[in-house]
């Protein structure tokens, strides 16, 4: 017996662009791709995107309490698994890392793509940048503090 199954036809996974395209839409209407508008937020002169943010923090902790709730399953029908993360120092230095990247370059990874669609090209340097800083962390993530 084989366990061997196909590949899905590559119209099945439309959905997922068009929910990309739409939620990349959301973001440039929002303004939350801006670099303006992030580093309003850095210099604590804009409640603009502690506003979004904040906001997208109690949508998450509602969808979480609704998919445990009701045990509300993915499109292909599969579970929703929530592990628990375990705190390390190396929590901290990579959330300072991150900060810092993000306030130099105006761009969090979420927004990338968007920010590239919506015609700021040299996102594109921040986006290789953010590929291998992802690389490297694999790479030497064996040899990082716990």
């Amino acid at each position: 017996m084989s366990t061997h199954t196909t590949p899905p036809p590559l119209w099945h996974n439309l959905k997922y662009t068009v929910i990309g395209i739409l939620f990349g839409i959301v973001f440039v209407k929002a303004e939350i791709i801006s670099w303006f508008r992030i580093q309003e937020m850095f210099r604590m002169q804009s409640f603009h995107m502690y506003g979004v943010i904040g906001t997208a923090v109690i949508v998450g902790m509602i969808s979480v309490l609704l998919i445990k709730r009701f045990n509300v399953k993915t499109l292909d029908g599969s579970s929703i698994v929530f592990n628990p993360k375990v705190f390390t120092k190396g929590t901290i230095i990579g959330s300072l890392l991150f900060g810092l990247g993000w306030g130099i370059t105006g761009a969090c990874p979420g927004p990338l793509y968007a920010q590239i669609g919506a015609g700021y090209l040299a996102v594109i340097v921040t986006l290789l940048s953010a590929i291998f800083g992802t690389w490297t962390y694999g790479f030497f993530q064996s040899k990082l503090p716990h």
